[in-house]
């Protein structure tokens, strides 16, 4: 009953409930008030007060005598380097980096481009940032140089900070060629540059500063006031027309959401260690690596590598083993990935993990298969939960702050204290419960969400506020079940019509999944002259399978009739090397089903690798040229 009456008084007086969480942090000035609305009739949260993220996040741990606790852990198996950064080491190194940007003249307000890699800096340039007031836009590590370029003109920031290399396994990536590029392309002109120098691939520099003698010459400077309304970031993620949409995340709703969450959802104490696999340029590394654990007095890890090849599939539990980490989060598709190389988990068997209470996996839809092999193997719950880059922290979730619900499987939970979800039809009525429909959220949203896009209030409003009235529309489709329990089934445009039946291929990706030989899949709707949409199923193989791929075909295609019927009219199975993804773990359905209904796309920036999209039409034409 604890989560149910948390849940019911954030909704019945969400003022009052979150004016309460507000005084658990530490403002220079307590706002007086919470819920108002701006001049567009947007809802916002805390309309006055003073505060500092940054002074939350360090300098109030320092004088709290948490000083020697340590406070990041740097672990990077991609060039061998760890490092741990206490409180207070972490305090003096963005106080003193703080010092070189307002030598740059970077002042409160301005605009800041972090583009680089996984690297302990990175964190401190964010929270520098936050100390002086400075809003930050970090822009992932790797990005091509044009993509790189619309989000300067779009943010124009007055400097960007950059390393000289990022390093992807066995891949280095110079970036300060890609940023020259960038500076050259753009309309908008970058006043300075800041490099930060990897002994890994140092860059030679022209017009560029160095970041160590900058840093040399710094003096300490001390947090900044800002109110809550003031922008904290601008994260960019993929628009639908082609053009970056710049996510804001303002200081007030931000703090005071990502500490309620670090506490009610992901069950964590301060001093306790958290560890999210992702990157800063993500969401989740904003909201998971640096700013809700360092607000919330955790430990946070600072993984520079990947889930395998690490050197090897094990690298997940020598880390959690290694850091004692008791709450670990990541993206099913990392899991997908260790099964698909480690199909037994037999490397888990070199480390000991009984540090570690929970696994909480976001990013992608879970398959049931995937949760069921990593709770067997870790014997820990595992939590799927689901959000976006638009909320800023969960909205689904199973709160273990408060109650461990009974995990459901294929379902993220229920709704976390705070978002009234609902499952509307195309009129925007609410369903009874087991019927699909869309995923939409009541306003006012909770402190943290957006409040609205950098500088474009019009396409706010028409990509998230006018589909349905009153409510925030997530683009994702679902069900509720009678206990209250929420079901994703994937993107609106995931479900496609056959012959006038309407299905869910997230439904039929559940049972190819199921398939004792598949590591992962994706099931698209691509054009048919007689139904109107046909099912196709795209599969990677576990390793090590050695059945023809025939026969898995056979049985794949059989196990989607018994379970769903023939009404799926599921006939066609392409096995393939590996699926297109963002760098997040975000599978690109969308443009695969361009590639096989012939019409033109353009790759989003965040893919990993283009060239897959090359191997997945050349394997689809083959494949659908046999009939």
């Amino acid at each position: 009953m604890a989560y149910q009456h948390e849940y019911e008084r954030s909704l019945a007086s969400p003022e009052l409930f979150w004016m309460e969480q507000a005084r658990k942090l530490d403002w220079y000035e307590q706002p007086g008030s919470s819920l108002y609305k701006d001049e567009h009739k947007l809802y916002r949260w805390f309309p006055d007060g003073q505060m500092n993220t940054c002074h939350m996040a360090l300098d109030y741990h320092v004088e709290q005598g948490r000083g020697d606790q340590v406070a990041l852990i740097y672990d990077s198996p991609a060039t061998g380097s760890k490092a741990n950064y206490t409180y207070r080491e972490l305090r003096d190194e963005v106080s003193h980096f703080a010092g070189v940007l307002t030598g740059l003249g970077v002042a409160s307000g301005d605009t800041v481009i972090i583009y680089m890699p996984m690297i302990p800096q990175t964190a401190i340039a964010m929270l520098a940032c936050a100390r002086i007031g400075a809003v930050h836009s970090v822009v992932f590590g790797g990005f091509a140089a044009h993509e790189l370029a619309i989000r300067i003109d779009d943010a124009k920031p007055k400097i960007i900070l950059t390393a000289s290399a990022g390093k992807e396994l066995s891949r280095i990536i110079p970036y300060v060629p890609i940023v020259r590029k960038a500076r050259a392309e753009a309309q908008h002109e970058v006043e300075a540059c800041v490099v930060f120098q990897r002994t890994i691939h140092p860059a030679g520099l022209e017009d560029e500063h160095d970041w160590d003698t900058l840093l040399a010459k710094a003096k300490p400077t001390e947090c900044v006031p800002v109110s809550p309304g003031h922008p904290l970031y601008i994260l960019y993620t993929s628009g639908t027309t082609g053009k970056p949409k710049g996510i804001v995340r303002e200081n007030g709703g931000h703090a005071v959401a990502l500490s309620y969450s670090m506490e009610t959802v992901y069950g964590m104490k301060p001093g306790e260690v958290f560890w999210a696999a992702s990157d800063v340029g993500w969401v989740v590394g904003h909201s998971y690596i640096v700013y809700g654990p360092l607000i919330h007095g955790c430990t946070t890890v600072l993984f520079e590598g990947k889930p395998i090849k690490s050197p090897d599939a094990g690298v997940f539990w020598r880390v959690i083993q290694e850091h004692q980490v008791n709450v670990f989060f990541t993206a099913p598709t990392a899991f997908r990935a260790i099964r698909k190389e480690d199909p037994r988990g037999n490397l888990k068997a070199d480390y000991d993990t009984s540090c570690l209470r929970y696994l909480f996996l976001a990013g992608e839809r879970c398959d049931i298969s995937t949760l069921n092999w990593a709770r067997d193997l870790l014997e820990v719950p595992v939590i799927d939960h689901w959000w976006q880059t638009e909320s800023g922290w969960p909205m689904l979730a199973n709160p273990v702050g408060l109650e461990l619900f009974p995990v459901k499987e294929g379902s993220a939970g229920k709704a976390v204290p705070g978002y009234d979800i609902q499952i509307l039809d195309p009129e925007g009525a609410e369903v009874p419960a087991g019927t699909e429909g869309a995923v939409a959220i009541r306003l006012p949203l909770p402190p943290g969400c957006l409040p609205n896009l950098w500088q474009d209030t019009e396409r706010f409003i028409t990509s998230y506020l006018s589909r349905f009235p009153g409510y925030y529309f997530s683009g994702d489709g679902g069900y509720k079940d009678e206990d209250g329990y929420l079901f994703i089934t994937g993107r609106i445009d995931d479900v496609i019509n056959v012959a006038g039946h309407r299905l869910s291929t997230a439904e039929m990706e559940e049972v190819v999944a199921s398939h004792h030989s598949v590591a992962e899949c994706a099931v698209i709707g691509i054009k048919d002259q007689l139904k109107g949409q046909i099912p196709v199923g795209f599969v990677v193989l576990k390793s090590g399978v050695t059945e023809e791929e025939v026969t898995i075909q056979q049985a794949l295609i059989q196990l989607v009739r018994d379970e769903i019927g023939p009404v799926a009219s599921f006939k066609k199975v392409i096995i393939v090397e590996r699926l297109p993804k963002t760098r997040s773990g975000k599978i690109l359905r969308k443009i695969m089903r361009h590639i096989a209904d012939g019409e033109s796309f353009q790759p989003p920036s965040t893919i990993e690798d283009p060239q897959v999209l090359s191997e997945i039409d050349q394997r689809m034409s083959q494949e659908l040229e046999k009939g």
